[in-house]
């Protein structure tokens, strides 16, 4: 019966329908997310076109404005002329076509001032700024500064100077005030999409949006954002009036890249929560284990007891009559024998007393015991370059331990070969191999070997290595693992114990 290869057919089993349902639920949120993800994306495309469009809006707006400019600026030429024509008149000159045309001026400011440099009269001024001298004085030198000549009225000695149209002026500020709020705009709307706008040499941040600003500070940071931003997208050149080319960095939004790493979290999740999960009942089970094991050992201890002390009975009743002294003295040692391994089944569960024993010695003393009875064709022997050598153990423990050992090497050899122990000192460690020359143990096997209901034999219960391993592990604090084997040439077990 082997309970170690079910036990691993079932946890393949399960492993596999963990894996599916792990795979499917993945799938499924990687599906999901990767929905959100392609909608995430056509918005920020259509908030990127939305960009190019407005911006050839923008540049529409000021050819028009400009084409508005110019009819604008041939009107103040135009009412410059019709003043110079009246100022100094000719005999053909038709002065009610130019007065009519004067007089409807309603977008060219005028100043007219009196030979002692007074203000006469002023026309298209702001109904609010007539009277304000601050802002008449302000406007006189702003078209002084323009260069536009004065146009002198000798007759009556006024001069008229005359502005840039109104309209004219309003377009320009307009326009200005349209470009930054376009700059503005395309940052504001971007909602979760970080964006840089910067000069033509990307080499100036104009604006931000959802970018840190300590990263724009810092030039060499600054140009590897821009790098891993034109990575992700090509970015949008745009020309807006009077500042040139200008270009739009974007990257896909902090929501999409969650997006991303969405089925890696929740994968790391997942694997998190079966691996503690996994460790939790694997603690639970071993307890149990401990548990079952710890009552059976004591239980067979108690069932032997009984029994044992009538053979003990029985022994000295006969020795009493007289019976054979060989029957009698080959009774008491496996009578001996028996409250040996009651007492090796009485000490599991309990903390067993260590102590400091010649280790040359615990082991001539088992293979004495286990040559009469295993095969002859056995042949046992001990090497070491100290005897002395010693070890804290339990030397009833210690046995039941080398007994498992021996009988699985003599199982492995076909009841015929070579078994040799050598005890040497390494790492502040006392260490035994034992060697045979039997069938040997695959690598992949090496670990297994040592799990409770592994087994090769057709009548095992794969318990005896499960055994020892418990006792040097947990009883001696040593350790017990194959140090060499190799598939029909033999194995090693090392067993390390403390000095």
């Amino acid at each position: 019966m082997n309970l170690y290869s079910n036990k691993q057919r079932w946890k393949i089993f399960l492993l596999l329908v963990a894996a599916v349902i792990v795979g499917i639920t993945l799938w499924y949120s990687n599906h999901i997310a990767e929905g959100i993800r392609l909608e995430e994306r056509k918005k920020i495309d259509l908030w990127s076109e939305a960009i190019q469009r407005r911006a050839e809006l923008v540049n529409f707006t000021e050819r028009l404005f400009e084409q508005l400019k110019e009819e604008e600026s041939k009107k103040a030429k135009l009412l410059g002329n019709a003043y110079n024509i009246i100022s100094d008149p000719t005999f053909e000159s038709d002065l009610t076509f130019i007065t009519e045309f004067l007089w409807s001026n309603t977008t060219i400011p005028v100043l007219i001032y009196d030979e002692n440099g007074a203000l006469w009269n002023s026309v298209n001024l702001p109904a609010e700024r007539e009277s304000d001298k601050t802002y008449i004085d302000s406007l006189y030198k702003a078209i002084k500064a323009k260069g536009n000549k004065p146009i002198e009225l000798t007759e009556v000695g006024q001069k008229i100077y005359y502005d840039d149209s109104r309209i004219f002026s309003q377009l320009q500020t307009t326009m200005d005030d349209l470009i930054n709020s376009f700059i503005s705009e395309t940052v504001i709307n971007s909602a979760s999409v970080p964006v840089l706008v910067t000069d033509s040499l990307q080499l100036m941040v104009l604006k931000k949006g959802n970018i840190d600003s300590a990263l724009i500070a810092t030039p060499s940071l600054l140009k590897a954002k821009l790098n891993a931003m034109r990575g992700e997208n090509e970015p949008i050149q745009v020309e807006l009036p009077g500042q040139g080319t200008q270009f739009i960095f974007f990257e896909d939004s902090s929501v999409i890249k969650q997006l991303r790493m969405f089925p890696v979290f929740q994968l790391i999740l997942i694997g998190a929560f079966l691996l503690v999960s996994y460790l939790i009942f694997s603690t639970f089970r071993k307890a149990e284990q401990n548990q079952v094991w710890v009552g059976m050992a004591k239980e067979t201890a108690h069932q032997l007891g009984t029994p044992l002390s009538s053979l003990m009975a029985w022994s000295s009743l006969m020795e009493a009559q007289g019976a054979d002294a060989q029957t009698i003295h080959e009774l008491n040692k496996d009578i001996d024998r028996l409250g040996t391994i009651t007492d090796r089944f009485s000490k599991i569960g309990s903390v067993p007393e260590l102590n400091e024993e010649n280790v040359h010695e615990a082991l001539q003393s088992a293979f004495d015991y286990l040559k009469i009875r295993v095969s002859s064709k056995v042949a046992f022997s001990i090497a070491t370059e100290d005897p002395s050598l010693t070890a804290h153990l339990n030397k009833p423990l210690f046995g039941w331990v080398l007994e498992n050992l021996v009988k699985n090497a003599v199982d492995a050899m076909d009841g015929q070969g070579k078994l040799t122990a050598t005890i040497l000192r390494e790492n502040n460690r006392i260490c035994i191999d034992l060697a045979d020359t039997g069938k040997g143990i695959s690598k992949n096997k090496w670990k297994t070997v040592f799990q409770p209901g592994f087994t090769t034999k057709k009548r095992g219960w794969g318990l005896g290595l499960s055994l020892v391993k418990r006792i040097i592990e947990q009883y001696h604090g040593g350790r017990i693992y194959i140090k060499w084997s190799e598939p029909d040439k033999g194995t090693v077990f090392r067993i390390e114990l403390r000095e």
